[in-house]
């Protein structure tokens, strides 16, 4: 038998104290304390990696998951990036081929803020522009000449920008309960980077309960491709909320807008695409159960524009509290959003308006034109328009023009609902109700909105 000596005893206890101290100091209960990691992209990427929740992610500049790499992020871990404004932006990126697998639950969501965010109100809920934001893009169709293009809020200097191709079931992963928080970041002459940015992201991926919260351009903006979304809460926003073009043919249901009272533009833009975005496949977003919430009157913003030979469908929706209604762009032109009416490519019908137009049906309807364009057709045809598509004006007791500073209400109080469309048999939830909410409310427990009591259901 081997007798210690003096010095052994003297490490072993030195060793016993330091086993103490590690798993005492490290540990809050059964939570590990946070550690912090700057994440720098030189080219490599993530790499196929794991970020957990026991260490807090530091976003510096952009980060991209490189084509052919898997980015898996644990449900409750927080990612914050680096303040900064154009070459010293931060915000990360999935490039197409890349794959991001970031699966929160609704006791622990994946939050992205910016640097300095405590969770705990160190950041004013209504602050933006402070750090980038998170960017998706994939394989599946635009409409754009060569198919594919440079996302915004990239420079064009950086070829991992680019997204489109031919894939429409492209996968890039799936995201559920996350809250993006503060973003918008400007990287130059106006260039700002959306909260959540899609661009040719295709319908494997999986995309649902997501929160964007007061980003200094669109919340969320889709560029072509057929991703599907649902559950989907954007907030205070400083340009429009929900912006889709170039050719985005997805799905969407259970949306929620609520305008920035002081900045906010459009709840829901659609558009063709660019120069000027005629070809195929056409911008044909299916939209249901949308609640738009307004910044007010005397803004002379609009709840919807379709420009651009955009289309689509919007039904059982509740729209309130904006300046004016819909507009639908007409021109001379041998296409146009208008004419996709005529199509039978453009249909809103089967929604409720509120505080919109001062609540006169024969205003919530209109064309949009440039100066000197002859109008008198489509403005005959659009004071019907509101009647034969079954819409109505009625009070839900949604939003709450007169107490922005207050929670604004978000389940409608009466279930009596008429009108309803029929749901295409394929993906959509079918419920008895418009609008967002009534007997399921998604924003329990997982979101900013829930947590500061901005919102009453």
């Amino acid at each position: 038998m081997i007798k210690p000596t003096s010095t052994g005893i003297i490490y072993l206890l030195l060793f016993s104290i330091f086993i103490v101290l590690f798993n005492t100091g490290c540990r809050k209960g059964d939570t590990p304390v946070e550690l912090t990691e700057t994440i720098v992209d030189h080219g490599e990427g993530t790499g196929t990696t794991t970020w957990t929740r026991n260490n807090v992610y530091v976003l510096q500049g952009f980060v991209f998951v490189n084509e052919g790499q898997i980015l898996t992020i644990e449900s409750g871990t927080v990612i914050r990036g680096q303040t900064g404004q154009g070459d010293k932006a931060s915000a990360l990126i999935v490039a197409r081929g890349g794959k991001i697998i970031a699966e929160g639950t609704a006791q622990h969501p994946i939050i992205f803020t910016v640097e300095g965010d405590d969770l705990e109100g160190s950041i004013p809920v209504y602050a933006k522009g402070l750090w980038g934001g998170l960017i998706i893009l994939g394989r599946a169709h635009l409409n754009l000449d060569g198919g594919e293009a440079h996302i915004e809020g990239i420079p064009l200097s950086e070829p991992r920008g680019l997204y489109g191709g031919s894939l429409d079931d492209d996968n890039s992963g799936i995201l559920k309960y996350i809250s993006i928080r503060h973003g918008g970041t400007d990287i130059g002459s106006g260039n700002e980077i959306n909260g959540l940015t899609l661009g040719g992201v295709g319908s494997g991926t999986q995309i649902d309960h997501i929160e964007i919260i007061s980003n200094q351009d669109d919340g969320l903006e889709v560029f072509g491709g057929s991703v599907n979304l649902k559950y989907i809460a954007i907030a205070y926003c400083g340009d429009d909320a929900f912006d889709l073009d170039q050719g985005f043919h997805g799905k969407s249901q259970f949306i929620l807008a609520i305008q920035s009272p002081e900045t906010g533009d459009k709840l829901i833009e659609i558009t063709g695409g660019e120069g000027p975005g005629y070809g195929l496949p056409y911008t044909l977003p299916e939209i249901s159960n949308f609640t738009g919430i307004g910044r007010g009157f005397n803004t002379g913003r609009e709840i919807i524009t379709i420009s651009s030979n955009g289309a689509g469908n919007i039904f059982n929706s509740i729209f309130t509290d904006q300046d004016l209604g819909v507009y639908i762009e007409y021109t001379e032109a041998a296409q146009d959003s208008y004419k996709q009416i005529e199509r039978g490519n453009l249909n809103v019908g089967n929604n409720v308006f509120w505080d919109i137009a001062e609540n006169d049906s024969l205003d919530i309807f209109k064309v949009l034109a440039e100066q000197g364009v002859d109008t008198s057709e489509p403005d005959t045809f659009m004071l019907s328009y509101f009647d034969a598509m079954k819409h109505e004006v009625k009070d839900y007791g949604i939003g709450c023009v007169v107490c922005i500073d207050k929670p604004l209400n978000i389940k409608p109080n009466s279930g009596d609902f008429q009108n309803m469309a029929p749901y295409p048999p394929q993906w959509f939830t079918h419920v008895n109700y418009k609008g967002a909410f009534y007997d399921h409310n998604w924003l329990l427990g997982w979101s900013l909105l829930d947590k500061e009591n901005l919102v009453i259901y």
